[in-house]
């Protein structure tokens, strides 16, 4: 008897390790490859999942910030069959029925970076309202409580850039109503085109006193706008971008600061909920647990959400510490 109980707790104890270890693909689409953000992203994503042990991360993605290349891609995955398909939106509506798909062919659907309108979870970079503050904080720090801005923006559709920019208008109508939004000019995650869009900017507005560029590439392509026309100190360039991306623009003189969150730690959280998520499931209130930190799961107006933080202001006194 004594034997035969033993053989059941063994029996039970691999099977146990069997199910712990079964191995989970995750398809990971960030908004295009090739830039120092989504680099970073794919770092950390890369950097949980071989702390986990039983993820097969794919990370691809397209070449340009299209929606189109990203249904393509989503669509090959749900032939493949993964257990979660993980992306960063380029529009949150053209990709919502391809993830609706996905879901019914028992997909696990994960945003992060960008939201989008059909997901079981989002993982957030930071609250929206948090970034407005932080984006038009910084630019009354540097130019005052009056004057002429602009915004130099992703796509049109991009749901991130629109939810600050909405936050951001109701900090100015509130905290600092002498500054005027006079332009808001897309540059659909091109840098080149945010360079042409700014100086396009700077002639049309004579009396410009700042530009917020609201992508990692639109940041330095505004910034070497600005520099190029000899205006560095006199237009003021604030944006989210990568710390490395921006370290020639604020050693130069051409920007103060860089509002961010950290991009690894973003890919990192992304990988750690979507295990969760097939193994466990997810509900509000959940927590995950990661070698970075707790993150607690909560309700939104769609799913559900993960928030990574607040964001963070890189300077001249700490950027050197960052290599992302």
């Amino acid at each position: 008897m004594r034997q035969v109980h033993w053989w059941i707790a063994v029996g039970a104890m691999l099977l146990g390790m069997g199910f712990a270890q079964k191995q989970i693909t995750i398809a990971m689409i960030p908004k295009l490859v090739g830039i120092d953000y989504f680099n970073a992203t794919e770092q950390g994503a890369k950097e949980a999942a071989a702390e986990l042990g039983n993820i097969r991360l794919i990370y691809q993605g397209p070449t340009e910030g299209r929606v189109d290349k990203q249904i393509e891609l989503i669509e090959n995955f749900i032939t493949a069959k993964v257990d979660v398909i993980s992306v960063a939106a380029n529009d949150p509506v053209a990709i919502a029925p391809v993830l609706e798909k996905a879901r019914k062919a028992g997909i696990k659907v994960v945003t992060w970076d960008a939201d989008a309108n059909v997901r079981d979870v989002f993982c957030n970079q930071a609250t929206f309202a948090g970034i407005g503050k932080a984006l038009v904080d910084e630019m009354a720090r540097q130019v005052g409580k009056e004057g002429e801005v602009a915004i130099v923006t992703s796509s049109l559709t991009a749901p991130n850039q629109n939810a600050w920019i909405a936050e951001m208008k109701k900090v100015l109508a509130k905290d600092y109503p002498g500054l005027k939004v006079v332009d808001t000019k897309p540059s659909e995650e091109d840098q080149q085109l945010a360079f042409r869009v700014t100086q396009d900017l700077l002639k049309a507005y004579p009396n410009l006193k700042g530009v917020w560029a609201l992508s990692s590439v639109a940041f330095p392509g505004a910034a070497e706008a600005v520099q190029q026309a000899g205006k560095a100190g006199k237009v003021a360039v604030v944006g989210l971008s990568t710390p490395k991306q921006m370290k020639p623009f604020m050693k130069a003189g051409v920007i103060k600061s860089v509002v961010l969150w950290n991009p690894i730690d973003l890919g990192y959280l992304s990988v750690y909920a979507a295990k969760q998520l097939v193994e466990k499931g997810l509900k509000e209130g959940d927590k995950i647990v990661t070698k970075r930190g707790t993150f607690t799961v909560q309700k939104d107006d769609k799913s559900l959400q993960i928030l990574l933080g607040p964001p963070f202001i890189f300077t001249p006194e700490n950027i050197d510490k960052f290599n992302f």
